[in-house]
């Protein structure tokens, strides 16, 4: 790459447990020696999706590639985390040929967008696209995807109704920012499910954009970089609910972290969160946790009450077998319940 070329930078957003990381993950199993570097972004303290990309084994996932920021939302800490780490990146003696970054499941992609717009950054890279990985049971269980039309009768009916709905908001931004939406997941859906959920997303863009379905984020790579979309240039054409605004808050949503004891076998520990799940209304936990007598540490992710499991690396040698679990949900949760619960 010449030193005048902007470098390409590929923003990865979408829902709690849409599936970017195994998308990320499926990219860099292509990169084929490709200088790629990643940067996760994560909601809570505990640094999960950047730790199952440095454990993934793909050359390319190294630690020196993927640097994680988890100080909070990357659309509201742009300044203080997300701009000095571009720098740092581009600065190093070879830097990335291709950026990646992986949002947050509650991030807003135009705060971030902007942000390419700095002196500091503007002339030296640029965004090639923005794909945002939709989870398809979830959207078709109609958790993430309210009608705009009847929330406004609803607001005409009753003007003392709360018709907020922050959980639209975010999908609703993550697609009108869009370059192309991956459809995921799209295995556990019939056909006519999908051609659904195709036509009900497409009503949520602001402009024509592909939609491509995929099972376990596996794309060609080809399909998802490239894009060539400069979208720092185009954002008059990526509405989002916060235009005007300087920023957005999270209230709306809890995140905390939570010892995780040994369990018996993963699947009584998959129908224990599942229930769990269920039970407290939780978007998502992911973490991880230890079986008796097996060497591997398992790795344990869900979304509402689906979830699913994998060994992700052996134990090392005097390392605390420790797990620990993420739970992410809606403002109120009852965490000291919800801790008991995973506890007994």
């Amino acid at each position: 790459m010449s030193k005048l070329e902007k470098v390409p930078a590929t923003i990865v957003t979408g829902f709690l447990g849409a599936g970017k990381t195994t998308l990320v993950r499926h990219v860099m199993s292509q990169a084929a020696g490709r200088r790629i570097a990643i940067i996760v972004n994560e909601f809570g303290s505990l640094g999960i999706d950047g730790d199952l990309l440095k454990s993934c084994g793909i050359p390319g996932c190294e630690e020196d590639n993927i640097v994680e920021l988890a100080n909070g939302c990357i659309c509201c800490t742009v300044a203080d985390d997300f701009l000095p780490t571009m720098t740092a990146l581009l600065d190093r003696p070879e830097p990335p040929e291709h950026i990646l970054i992986e949002t947050s499941g509650l991030a807003l992609p135009k705060p971030l967008i902007k942000a390419f717009n700095w002196p500091g950054i503007r002339s030296r890279v640029t965004v090639d696209g923005v794909v945002t990985v939709v989870d398809g049971p979830a959207v078709a269980d109609g958790r993430f995807a309210d009608d705009p039309a009847a929330v406004e009768a609803q607001r005409a009916a009753d003007d003392n109704l709360d018709h907020d709905n922050p959980l639209a908001e975010v999908f609703e931004d993550q697609l009108g920012a869009a370059d192309l939406v991956v459809l995921n997941k799209a295995d556990l859906l019939d056909e006519a499910a999908v051609a659904k959920l195709r036509a009900e997303i497409a009503s949520h863009l602001p402009r024509q954009v592909k939609v491509v379905a995929a099972r376990e984020g596996a794309l060609d790579i080809a399909v998802l970089l490239g894009l060539g979309a400069a979208a720092e240039d185009d954002l008059a054409a990526r509405p989002s609910h916060h235009d005007g605004a300087d920023d957005h808050e999270h209230d709306d949503f809890d995140s905390f972290v939570v010892p995780m004891p040994e369990a018996a076998s993963a699947e009584a520990l998959l129908e224990k969160l599942s229930k769990i799940a269920g039970e407290f209304d939780i978007l998502r936990m992911k973490g991880f946790s230890s079986l008796p007598g097996k060497p591997m540490r398992l790795a344990v992710q869900g979304v509402g009450t689906r979830f699913r499991h994998h060994f992700d690396r052996a134990w090392a040698p005097g390392e605390a077998r420790d797990g620990q679990l993420v739970v992410i949900g809606q403002a109120g949760l009852d965490k000291a319940a919800i801790a008991a619960a995973i506890a007994g």
